[in-house]
């Protein structure tokens, strides 16, 4: 059977990856091991975090789905990191796993384009002239297709430990894919081996919960896709609990490190720095006496806890000790213990900016098979593999999105330009421009490129326009209004500092001792809220925001460089032997690009650029 597209596994990449088709018109495919774990979350109960939060607004500002369907799906939303500025704010809700998974399964079979089946891809299929041509599963069946995204997740070749126990299987005893990883490694994919792991879950109803520390929602609820309606997500939350390891947990974990896989050396995956086993933690960290532990439930008919911090490793008999000696679970019975999972990936340098691999062309990749690690990091690149394998069967440029345009833009440069040695995590701190690149103003970034791409209506667009003329005028306003002397005087009041008369309302604003609510009674035009945040943001850090910017147009002219696709390094006598092999390898797209390659040097670039001038006569500053 022929289909425009066909995409491997019903993870959160896969699920955006396959939306993102059916929704541009084309025939769509979803393969999966199996249809009762789309959008499984096999680790952690929750949508967002830091920085996370920041790929699910942009996921949903360009069309995607996973923002609409956390929304309708969570049990406790918080704003996180809301005593720092606004660039780091993130949002972290936490799911009701069950009705996220069976909410995206609706989604997805409701979904017009878009067939679900149930099976295991053993195979992919190319043509003569090297490109995809389709897949075959295991039961024999051929489907053909120009477009294939392979969203595999770890469950390539995965198995779990547990201290001296071990099974071929994907996560929570679910299948495993047992065959594509050599098809993927016959079409020339560099193939690696990583490694993860998931807490234990417990019993809610043999935990002390008045040894912990209540850690509830917020009031009121920020929804996380800009098409929420606000007001239909102020529920009643469930409570999450904050509890401590001790130096009682440490020395039954350290007595017992002899055991763990992980440094018996029976595990040959790297993991996950950024995300670390108890184990590891007490290695690595041996000066801190405790590790804080968030008991957080797992759904409203869920009787099981996640106890996010302890993921592990270590035999059964050691979990269950170490846990009984935290407050609160001293009595906690264990439902499901915890484990490590190692998997098969691929080396995303093999990919170009769109996730399309560079040696075949139609084949994409997206999610934890390019080594990254999350659920969001997952859901980001599953959905620009689709919309790119979408633009390809159009005939159309791909949308590239670079790193002064998202945190989506710095997640695949990263993991295509410099690779990943261990499983790659989201982080601000990767965000050269992050104070431009807000969660709040993801919309006012991306919907625009997500219209051009076929994914947001047209109803949507009007309303960013609106918005952005909206928002233009107010910041108008702020400059040319000015505070008669009553007015001064009723601010000043108000603040507890003087204000002069003639003062501009952006400049009020600007003051540490200004808030919003002092200059909206002074506003003739009518804002929404959030209109009137983006005044306040755009407007109390209009300096730094300048000043970023003035980077990132720097940043561009490199970016606007682009160097030839045919371009032969190795005849660049000037090139260091490894800037030559890094740079015929990765093929970058421009000169921006190539300097972020580890192994490229600033004269190396220099290099280039004077080759570039004398050889295409181009002017490169």
């Amino acid at each position: 059977m022929h289909y425009d597209a066909i995409v491997i596994g019903a993870g959160h990449a896969g699920c955006e990856a396959a939306l993102a088709l059916a929704r541009t018109g084309q025939k769509t495919l979803l393969i999966t091991l199996t249809l009762d774990a789309i959008a499984h979350m096999a680790c952690n109960p929750a949508i967002g975090g830091t920085s996370k939060g920041h790929l699910v607004r942009e996921i949903d500002a360009l069309g995607g789905q996973m923002g609409r369907t956390i929304d309708g799906a969570f049990i406790q939303s918080r704003m996180i990191n809301t005593k720092k500025g606004p660039a780091v704010h993130s949002l972290r809700a936490q799911a009701d796993k069950a009705k996220y998974s069976a909410s995206m399964k609706n989604t997805l079979l409701t979904q017009q384009n878009l067939t679900l089946l149930q099976g295991e891809v053993s195979e992919l299929l190319t043509a003569e002239n090297g490109s995809i041509s389709g897949v075959k599963t295991t039961h024999g069946a051929v489907y053909s297709a120009k477009a294939v995204i392979v969203t595999t997740g770890v469950y390539l070749k995965s198995r779990i430990l547990a201290g001296e126990f071990c099974e071929e299987t994907g996560p929570g005893g679910l299948m495993r894919s047992n065959h594509l990883t050599e098809s993927i490694k016959n079409l020339g994919f560099p193939i690696m081996r990583f490694k993860t792991g998931t807490p234990p879950r417990i019993n809610k109803h043999t935990v002390d919960y008045e040894k912990m520390e209540v850690q509830p929602g917020d009031d009121p609820v920020v929804p996380f896709s800009f098409l929420t309606d606000p007001d239909s997500v102020q529920i009643t939350q469930v409570p999450c609990y904050l509890t401590y390891t001790n130096e009682a947990t440490h020395n039954i974990l350290r007595a017992n490190i002899h055991r763990s896989p992980m440094y018996s050396g029976v595990i040959k995956g790297m993991g996950a720095r950024y995300c670390p086993s108890i184990e590891d933690k007490i290695v690595r960290f041996a000066d801190k006496e405790r590790h804080q532990l968030f008991i957080e439930p797992e759904g409203l008919d869920n009787d099981e806890l996640y106890v996010q911090g302890f993921s592990s490793s270590m035999p059964y008999d050691v979990q269950e000790a170490a846990l009984h000696t935290i407050p609160g679970l001293e009595h906690a019975q264990i439902t499901r213990y915890a484990y490590a999972i190692e998997y098969d990936c691929i080396d995303a340098t093999a990919l170009f900016g769109s996730l399309m691999a560079k040696e075949v062309p139609g084949l994409f990749f997206a999610g934890q098979v390019n080594g990254s690690s999350g659920y969001e990091e997952a859901a980001a690149q599953g959905l620009m593999a689709g919309i790119n394998a979408s633009l390809y069967l159009r005939g159309k440029d791909p949308l590239i999105l670079d790193r002064s345009q998202g945190y989506i833009g710095v997640l695949i440069d990263d993991l295509t330009t410099l690779g990943t040695p261990e499983p790659y995590r989201m982080m601000t701190s990767r965000a050269e421009y992050r104070l431009t690149l807000r969660q709040d103003n993801a919309d006012l970034r991306l919907t625009e490129l997500g219209y051009h791409a076929g994914l947001v209506s047209e109803e949507r667009y009007a309303a960013l326009l609106q918005k952005k003329a909206a928002l233009d005028a107010g910041l108008k306003e702020l400059e040319a209004r000015r505070l008669s002397l009553t007015e001064a005087e009723e601010v000043s009041r108000a603040i507890g500092a003087p204000v002069q008369s003639g003062t501009q309302l952006n400049t009020l604003l600007a003051r540490n001792d200004a808030q919003l609510c002092h200059i909206t009674p002074y506003l003739t035009g009518d804002y929404t809220p959030a209109v009137l945040r983006q005044m306040e943001i755009s407007t109390k850090y209009r300096g730094y925001i300048q000043r970023q910017q003035r980077d990132i147009e720097a940043f561009l002219k490199m970016e606007h460089t682009p160097l030839p696709e045919d371009m032969d390094y190795s005849a660049i006598g000037s090139l260091r032997i490894e800037a030559r092999e890094k740079l015929s390898r990765i093929r970058p797209r421009n000169l921006g690009q190539a300097g972020r390659i580890s192994g490229v040097s600033p004269s190396d670039i220099s290099v280039l650029m004077v080759y570039l001038k004398r050889h295409q006569g181009e002017e490169v500053q």
